[in-house]
């Protein structure tokens, strides 16, 4: 009898520990916001935001879907004297040139999004490489510069998918304020979204290929301008050496340049 009881007492203990050990184990996915994961010891993180001691933001398009509101943001964006960065697919780049080339015109980046917005955690490395290459070879093929900035479709990352894409050279980008247009959000909400969550240093999210967002871009970025901010491309908002990333995906600056 007593060795029975034992035998369930260490069963118990077991289940236990197992348990415990499972619920530390990090989770390979972000939030549907795309923001950081909040237990992330063991994680390398991409580039969530900006550490800056002005108030540049960087004003971002990831484009997967159609381009008929191209025309709409590029005006958007012009009025408010806003030059933006733009993640584009491969397959996106490659059914709309015209489009590309209206945005480079612009003065717009152009950043890789993949080439047919896979899941990069379930890519071997090497996949990854030849997808993110096969993109800027669809975006080179257009406007002669193949893209250095990347965003993992879907905002999906492990630690194999960052130490690939920034061992190929790349920075990986994601974001810290999504504006949800993708859901169809009226304007107004949007911006409450946008504007409660920027700040110095804010990468923002949006998309084409929606029902409001080139309506919507105008009012928005006003109301930021009216707040102070500043607008720039992501490859002028990052820095390129001499950063670490907390653990919010913040990227800070070990030395004071461009501060």
């Amino acid at each position: 009898m007593n060795f029975f009881v034992i035998d369930k007492y260490n069963i118990a203990t077991a289940v236990l520990i197992a348990a415990l050990i499972a619920l530390a184990v990090p989770l390979s996915r972000v939030s549907d916001d795309g923001a950081a994961p909040v237990s992330n010891t063991e994680r390398v993180l991409p580039i969530y935001s900006v550490e800056r001691s002005d108030k540049k933001i960087a004003v971002t398009f990831d484009c997967a879907w159609g381009a008929d509101d191209v025309d709409g943001i590029i005006a958007a964006l012009k009025e408010q004297n806003c030059r933006a960065t733009f993640f584009v697919l491969g397959t996106w780049a490659e059914k709309y040139p015209d489009a590309i080339k209206k945005l480079r015109e612009a003065g717009h980046e152009i950043a890789n999004h993949s080439y047919n917005h896979a899941y990069y955690t379930q890519l071997s490395p090497d996949d990854m490489l030849a997808d993110m290459d096969k993109c800027d070879e669809a975006v080179k093929n257009i406007i002669g510069e193949a893209p250095r900035l990347f965003r993992a479709p879907a905002g999906d990352y492990n630690n194999s998918v960052i130490s690939t894409v920034t061992g190929s050279g790349r920075m990986c980008v994601q974001w810290d304020a999504d504006s949800l247009d993708y859901r169809d959000l009226s304007a107004a909400d949007m911006e409450a979204r946008i504007m409660d969550k920027a700040q110095s240093g804010s990468i923002i999210l949006f998309h084409t290929g929606t029902k409001n967002t080139a309506s919507a871009l105008g009012p928005i970025l006003t109301r930021l301008k009216e707040s102070g901010y500043e607008f720039c491309p992501v490859g002028e908002l990052i820095y390129y050496d001499n950063y670490s990333i907390d653990h919010t995906g913040r990227q800070l600056p070990l030395t004071p340049a461009n501060q």
